[in-house]
């Protein structure tokens, strides 16, 4: 994590008394997870609640839904808020590690402009809860399980399904791998390219060149033992020592 994500983490966890003040009520509002960045259900979003998104200084809002939802989950305030609309299924087969990239980018721009933004799914658990907790591990080299503290401190009804927990945990691995490249410089990744050739896989480009060759000799005629095979007048082989 680099020092300037360290500065704009929160460092101080959600306290023992935080989770017990947790209401039944506060379901159906939305937390703020990160300075800027808020969870919650669609009906923080609704039009009735359009003075309240106004007081907290929204000015973008992921909206999570899928087809069949669209009817009554939707964008409410086109002319006031930007929105991004994801069509996701709260489903465990539903590939949500190709929204994260995306989700990314809005929540980035929306903060860098000094915005605010509301992620909202149906219920604001599992789909928007997972999209969040991508935010959080990607941003600032997190792993699943931490992210997943962290968010649960703020909402504690989150729970996103179960094939959303295996994508998140193999999306720890991924944004890691692509965390270490971002971080080398231009000389230790070419010195990691040479060490790649040396010394274990040029052996084997060597054994494999000595292989090739031997099977081209093989064809050209040369024997395993050194014997050149040729034809006698008579038509049968004759051997002869090369």
């Amino acid at each position: 994590m680099d020092e300037e994500n360290k500065l704009q983490f929160p460092s101080l966890p959600a306290t023992k008394e935080d989770l017990l003040d947790w209401a039944y009520p506060m379901r159906r509002e939305m937390q703020e997870i990160l300075p800027g960045l808020f969870l919650g259900p669609y009906s923080a979003a609704m039009k009735s609640k359009l003075p309240i998104l106004e007081r907290q200084g929204i000015t973008h809002i992921v909206c999570v839904r899928q087809d069949i939802e669209a009817n009554f989950i939707k964008p409410n305030f086109p002319h006031t808020f930007r929105y991004l609309v994801l069509d996701i299924a709260d489903n465990p087969v539903e590939n949500i590690i190709r929204f994260f990239p995306t989700t990314k980018e809005f929540i980035d721009s929306c903060l860098a402009t000094g915005g605010k933004v509301l992620v909202h799914g149906n219920a604001g658990i599992s789909r928007s809860a997972a999209l969040v907790i991508a935010y959080l591990m990607e941003t600032f080299g997190m792993k699943y399980r931490d992210a997943f503290s962290h968010v649960q401190e703020r909402r504690f009804c989150i729970n996103p399904n179960v094939g959303f927990v295996h994508q998140l945990q193999e999306y720890e691995a991924i944004y890691l791998a692509k965390l270490t490249i971002k971080m080398m410089s231009p000389m230790q990744l070419g010195r990691s390219f040479l060490q790649a050739g040396m010394p274990g896989s040029r052996k084997r480009s060597l054994e494999e060149d000595e292989d090739f060759g031997a099977m081209q000799t093989t064809r050209g005629g040369q024997s395993a033992k050194g014997k050149v095979a040729r034809m006698s007048p008579s038509g049968g082989h004759k051997k002869r020592n090369s």
